[in-house]
């Protein structure tokens, strides 16, 4: 029995829906749709419900035309007003789409995978007659513009010419957009897969490439051609009926009153970073420094805007390089949880196109090239983790240099001159050079990356794995209850009798129970972006200017090294205001500049201790060799050249050696150094074992 009529429709708008029509009314025309939630449609009535799954063209056609009839007390006409429904119990993955969901309305969730611009449809066409100059209305229909046969009035019905006429036909926005497969949905090895999308009018112009929907829309099929004619293949395209924006940047996330009142509890609980600390990844034993880094980077600085139109970014950017096996990819998938909008991708499999952007021609009928959005772009306003940053290609890595420290990324491909928006904290994780640490080797010379790339790092920690009594038992005993917690909620889920309680597996979760719950710590962290922008105090900023020029001292004499450079001035700005934002302090105080100064030092003596001196050098980082290094490699080269005067050609390597030794350099370092002049090309082997300076 065919339950949809106006009727039923008008029944159903004035029992569940007559608030919002009310309000629809007060922003008409600058709001035209009308949200109904699937969920009322079924309370309402099932028989409804289910014929708008079956046969939605008609039944949204009955809502709409309900929805423009209904009587309004204020002096409001709805014209071109749109039902859209949302919340549909069912989503149907892209990959699970058949044949038997045509004509349907279905809802598929995804990422905005392209978007084209947003320009103007014809519906209704008016064409001039130009023999008689009569109107001819027709409206169109998808994909060919039809234009009329024969001029209708009876007096001339001539075939034509006829003129379009601009001002009298109906124009509609309308926009094509293509939505890929969640990566988080995906079994190892499938490749996501995209359905296109048409939307218009209101729906138009209101999602990015990047953005995480649900779109709902009648799923609709065409016929394929082909250079040998018609296809007996068809192409699915979904007709968008309402889009609902799932993944929400910080400042989109919905925080209640009784989560203010928390997050407020919270924030003037004097333990709230050991908290927070404890929160994150609370399934890996220790890593309180890198933890509490990470957290800072979650809270972020602020960016600033300045008067001259330049932009200081606010996020923080962090590097983890350890041996294998400790744990720095969960860290990482850990993070990307907590962000709002978190990235996860790994460095061998990302090309600088995968994680900045690409040039694509359009297939969406025009053949036009389009910007395709990579990773980092994909992450703005959120996170991006990059795993094994060591294993990227160079050409790749260097791809990031702008991304990380202007937060945009220019693209001049295929005649296109573009800049697109990257304001994303950066976690990245690398393996040393030769698989390990080498604790006797200096820890620069290790970490296989380009100096450029790391010195754009806020922080860099090394995590080395070396065995402890004390600590492997504490990492073996919190590996082995993580382990046994979730063999029993297995056990309890799969077997039915199997005696083990709730109560059990709750007290055996209590390890890896995080103290603040992610959701919750999510509102926590959007709450502080929102409304926390701390300013600094007059005896903080002193304490920051002190440490600072406390180090740079350390490089005025002009035998010693440069400590550290404005860089990290920066970082320790950027790293007190987060601070701050973590305990909703609207000032940054001693107390905030105290702990972003230990946390730097760590970092600093970890990565820019230069062994031979004990000394900071910031070099190690900025150059890739340190100052007392480069030093030694001037010494080499005055020693090879006086060589080569001495035997007027070119100089043995024993002699150099030896000439080396007496200066203070010892032979192994000696070696090193020759290679890496041979390799800059700064000198070159005449023979063998003889070197001569270019």
């Amino acid at each position: 029995m065919v339950q949809s009529s106006l009727q039923v429709w008008e029944d159903f708008f004035k029992r569940y829906y007559w608030e919002e029509i009310l309000k629809l009314a007060n922003e008409y025309p600058e709001k035209r749709s009308l949200g109904i939630q699937f969920p009322d449609i079924e309370k309402f009535d099932m028989e409804l419900a289910r014929e708008l799954i079956e046969h939605p063209e008609q039944v949204l056609a009955h809502a709409n035309e309900a929805l423009s009839a209904i009587d309004l007390p204020a002096d409001v006409d709805f014209i071109n007003t749109h039902v859209r429904i949302i919340r549909l119990p069912e989503r149907i993955q892209i990959r699970e789409l058949r044949s038997a969901n045509i004509n349907k309305i279905i809802a598929v969730s995804g990422l905005i995978r392209k978007a084209t611009e947003v320009r103007p449809k014809i519906m209704k066409a008016a064409f001039k007659c130009q023999r008689c100059g009569d109107v001819t209305f027709m409206p169109q229909a998808e994909g060919k513009f039809v234009e009329p046969f024969e001029c209708q009035n009876d007096s001339c019905g001539r075939k034509g010419p006829f003129k379009l006429i601009h001002e009298e036909s109906e124009f509609i926005d309308a926009q094509k957009l293509r939505i890929q497969e969640s990566p988080d949905d995906l079994r190892g090895g499938e490749q996501p897969q995209t359905l296109d999308v048409d939307v218009d009018d209101d729906l138009a112009g209101i999602v990015s490439p990047g953005d995480r929907v649900v779109i709902s829309g009648i799923l609709r099929s065409y016929q394929r051609s082909t250079q040998q004619g018609k296809s007996t293949f068809f192409d699915l395209v979904l007709d968008g009926v309402s889009i609902e924006i799932e993944d929400k940047e910080f400042e989109d996330i919905e925080i209640s009153k009784e989560d203010i009142e928390e997050i407020m509890a919270l924030g003037n609980d004097s333990k709230i970073y050991n908290k927070i600390i404890y929160s994150i990844a609370p399934s890996i034993y220790g890593y309180e420094e890198v933890k509490e880094a990470m957290a800072l980077q979650l809270f972020s600085g602020i960016p600033k805007n300045l008067p001259d139109g330049a932009r200081i970014r606010g996020d923080i950017h962090v590097l983890l390089v350890g041996d294998p096996g400790v744990a720095k990819s969960q860290l990482l998938r850990y993070a990307v949880k907590l962000a709002p909008r978190g990235i996860y991708t790994s460095g061998k499999s990302s090309t600088s196109a995968g994680l900045t952007a690409t040039a694509v021609k359009d297939e969406f009928g025009e053949g036009r090239w389009t910007l395709e959005a990579g990773a980092l772009v994909l992450a703005d306003m959120g996170l991006a983790c990059v795993d094994e940053l060591d294993k990227m290609e160079p050409d790749d890595r260097s791809s990031m240099h702008e991304a990380m420290e202007q937060q945009t990324i220019s693209i001049a491909k295929a005649g296109i001159m573009a800049t697109l928006k990257s304001r994303c904290a950066l976690l990245g994780a690398a393996n040393p050079k030769f698989g390990r640490f080498d604790r006797y080797e200096p820890i620069a010379k290790q970490i296989n990356m380009p100096p450029a790339l790391l010195s754009r790092f806020d922080l860099i920690f090394i995590l080395t794995d070396e065995p402890l009594v004390s600590r492997d038992t504490a990492i073996a005993e919190h590996i082995l209850k993580a382990h046994y917690a979730g063999e029993l909620a297995v056990r309890r889920d799969n077997i039915i009798n199997s005696g083990i309680t709730q109560g059990q597996i709750t007290t055996a979760m209590e390890v890896i129970q995080p103290v603040i719950e992610s959701e919750m710590l999510r509102k926590y962290i959007a709450y502080t972006k929102r409304n926390i922008f701390p300013i600094i105090q007059d005896d903080a900023r002193k304490q920051l200017i002190d440490f600072y020029l406390g180090l740079r001292k350390q490089g005025e004499d002009p035998n010693s090294p440069v400590p550290v450079t404005a860089r990290q001035l920066e970082a320790l700005i950027r790293l007190a205001e987060a601070s701050a934002r973590v305990r909703l302090s609207s000032v940054i105080t001693t107390e905030d500049t105290g702990r972003v100064i230990r946390i730097v030092m760590a970092s600093l003596k970890q990565v820019m201790t230069d062994p031979e001196t004990g000394r900071l050098d910031a070099d190690i980082i900025n150059v890739g060799i340190s100052k007392s290094q480069k030093d030694r490699i001037k010494v080499l080269r005055e020693i090879i050249r006086e060589l080569q005067d001495e035997f007027n050609g070119p100089a043995p390597l024993g002699d150099i050696i030896s000439r080396a030794e007496e200066s203070g350099i010892k032979k192994d370092a000696v070696e090193d150094m020759i290679q890496k002049l041979k390799s800059a090309g700064e000198i070159i082997e005449a023979s063998n074992e003889r070197f001569r300076v270019v």
